[in-house]
């Protein structure tokens, strides 16, 4: 589920597009707001997939050595413990997720050897070995490797993370997020469940796709607005010299502060500071954290930003 500053790191990305672009088309830019979102969802259903093609190789492996000419002792009685780990089984047998999968054309066949690869490199990793050499079985067990497999190899995987990019430019700052999703999923599996339960992208629809288009609209509306204030307590700024992303973090947090009656103000102050660590210059941090203060305290002093309920302002 995403949270609310991923939501806000949604809304930068397409303003920091809008504000360059200058055809203001601003029905276009929210309808790339919200396709940046299916997309997100998108990633979760691809490495879900990209688990359960971990099983697909592995019993390809198996049939391989079967039909070998000459085949081994290994290859005639081959170690299926990967093959039946029971949450991995629940995903690669889940109508449901195969249903969504199909439905929203979410498939490697673009990229074939892509997980191909990937098996191959998790079957040499220390973990993998540990796990097939065991005699350890059930459900726990199962889940607990799984999870190390996913975490410590699949998702941080360089070839995993060159295809994302080639895929979308909207999932360049999804991954921690999405994985987070797909390890919630995992740990949510269910030994005895006639079939697995996919996570919704919202915690609450409504609430956080208002918060969202809210902050959007009203940043790109009131910009002029906006714009005068920071020039206004930016006494020793000109506009012109503030960089392109200081500039759109600084209306998010305006829009923010003077529209969501419901979100602290504290909250507002501290998300932008650090969304400029991430996204700005080593300096950006401070110059905004030392120019929103300013900001947020005239405003209040104008009874230009009101909160409901106690404790929100400060």
């Amino acid at each position: 589920m995403l949270n609310r500053r991923q939501l806000r790191i949604k809304v930068l990305q397409i303003l920091y597009a809008y504000y360059q672009n200058e055809d203001k088309d601003l029905p276009a830019f929210e309808q790339q707001l919200m396709f940046s979102i299916d997309k997100s969802y998108e990633m979760y259903l691809y490495l879900l997939l990209l688990v359960v093609d971990m099983q697909k190789h592995a019993i390809e492996k198996i049939e391989a050595g079967l039909q070998k000419r000459l085949p081994t002792k290994e290859d005639l009685h081959p170690n299926a413990k990967f093959v039946t780990n029971g949450p991995l089984r629940a995903l690669a047998n889940s109508k449901l997720l195969s249903r969504t999968l199909e439905a929203a054309g979410v498939t490697f066949s673009d990229n074939p050897d892509l997980t191909k690869s990937l098996f191959k490199q998790l079957t040499e990793t220390e973990e993998y070995i540990e796990y097939m050499a065991s005699s350890e079985r059930g459900y726990e067990h199962d889940r607990t490797y799984l999870l190390k497999f996913f975490k410590k190899y699949l998702i941080n995987s360089e070839d995993l993370h060159d295809y994302f990019e080639e895929k979308s430019i909207f999932w360049n700052d999804d991954l921690d997020i999405i994985a987070s999703m797909t390890i919630k999923t995992i740990k949510g599996l269910e030994e005895d469940a006639s079939d697995i339960t996919l996570l919704p992208l919202w915690r609450d629809e409504d609430d956080e796709k208002g918060f969202m288009l809210n902050l959007f609209r009203n940043t790109c509306l009131k910009a002029d607005e906006f714009s005068k204030i920071i020039d206004e307590n930016a006494a020793n700024w000109d506009n012109d010299r503030i960089a392109i992303i200081d500039m759109v973090l600084l209306q998010m947090a305006l829009a923010e502060a003077t529209s969501m009656e419901t979100v602290p103000l504290k909250v507002t102050m501290n998300e932008y500071i650090e969304l400029s660590k991430y996204y700005s210059t080593p300096k950006s941090n401070g110059f905004i954290n030392g120019l929103l203060d300013q900001i947020f305290s005239t405003l209040n002093e104008n009874s230009k930003i009101k909160k409901v309920g106690r404790g929100l302002i400060e």
